[in-house]
């Protein structure tokens, strides 16, 4: 089985975000009304679509990344859209079971602490099946207000985490900073900021059943291990196979062939997740190849030294292990 472990919900009707508008400009709007039948078609053309033609069988399905939007509004605009985005998350997946499995946007605020979040993490899990959640280290958008990831500040969320038993994926939203380009930096430096984070602190020794999954192939990080070995190293922490690799895990969402090999090279294999963000930051055909940038699943067939049991893991028993609750 396939298991896509990074899909965002980037394609839903034109109702959810007037409704945004709404709520945005300070309005109050009515209840989101979208029929089944807009669901299916904002994916059959779509999501579902390019399921079938790349040979994917389920994706790990998420609000869109970019308009959880935590910088906007505060606390209770947050609570608001985020159930807003969720409850939809919910229709699709239950719609189509067979081909999305949930997982959760959090009503993060700047300055609001991670315990705010625990009632909509309780929500989604035990009442309506997510398996896990989207967890933005900034809140704020580009400015990074909020304490690192090994704060003492955000332990009440991981408690809930641990007790439940989901995982996080590490995802920046929006950025209000002009000085960064929201998927091709923002992302990017969150991406790399996270993980420099983890090694400064011991929060797996605090947490050792906690798991946090780095997206676009955890940004800089496999292309400058040798730089985070040796800060390791510097600090007196252990090992980075011993420090961090039981507890982080990185996904696919690389976008060429050298980016994935880099990847596997330097990853163990049981640290990879396949995913591809699909149809995400990047939608268009690459002109060296004529295949579609976000069609991951090339790369990892086409990858030098891989073994079928090693695309096995990355295509489905690794992505097991971190999100138990997906037991399809």
């Amino acid at each position: 089985m396939i298991i896509d472990c990074h899909g965002h919900y980037t394609t839903a009707p034109q109702a959810l975000w007037d409704w945004r508008k709404k709520q945005v400009a300070g309005q109050k709007p009515d209840a989101l009304k979208i029929s089944d039948q807009e669901l299916r078609d904002s994916l059959e053309g779509a999501q579902l679509k390019l399921q079938r033609e790349r040979g994917s069988d389920l994706t790990f399905f998420s609000p869109r990344a970019g308009s959880m939007e935590h910088h906007v509004g505060d606390a209770a605009t947050s609570a608001a859209w985020s159930r807003v985005c969720n409850d939809l998350i919910h229709r699709v997946c239950s719609l189509y079971p067979a081909n999305f499995a949930p997982v959760c946007q959090l009503p993060q605020s700047p300055g609001t602490r991670p315990d705010n979040c625990i009632a909509e993490l309780e929500r989604c899990v035990k009442e309506l099946g997510f398996i896990g959640c989207n967890l933005n280290p900034d809140p704020s958008g580009g400015h990074w207000k909020e304490p690192p990831l090994i704060d003492k500040w955000w332990y009440p969320l991981y408690e809930k985490m641990a007790e439940l038993d989901v995982p996080a994926m590490v995802h920046v939203s929006s950025s209000c900073n002009p000085a960064f380009h929201f998927t091709g930096a923002h992302y990017i430096n969150a991406d790399t900021t996270a993980f420099m984070q983890l090694i400064q602190g011991d929060l797996f020794k605090d947490f050792p059943t906690l798991r946090f999954v780095i997206p676009h192939g955890g940004g800089a990080v496999p292309y400058h291990w040798g730089r985070y070995r040796g800060l390791a190293q510097d600090m007196k922490k252990p090992l980075l196979k011993d420090h961090l690799l039981k507890n982080v895990y990185f996904d696919t969402c690389v976008y060429h062939q050298p980016g994935i090999d880099l990847l596997l090279k330097v990853i163990p294999v049981e640290n990879i997740l396949f995913a591809s963000e699909m149809v995400g930051a990047v939608r268009g055909i690459d002109p060296e190849t004529g295949q579609y940038y976000d069609d991951t699943k090339r790369y990892i067939e086409h990858a030098a030294n891989l073994s079928a049991a090693d695309r096995k893991k990355i295509y489905e028993d690794n992505v097991r292990k971190v999100y138990p609750r997906f037991k399809r």
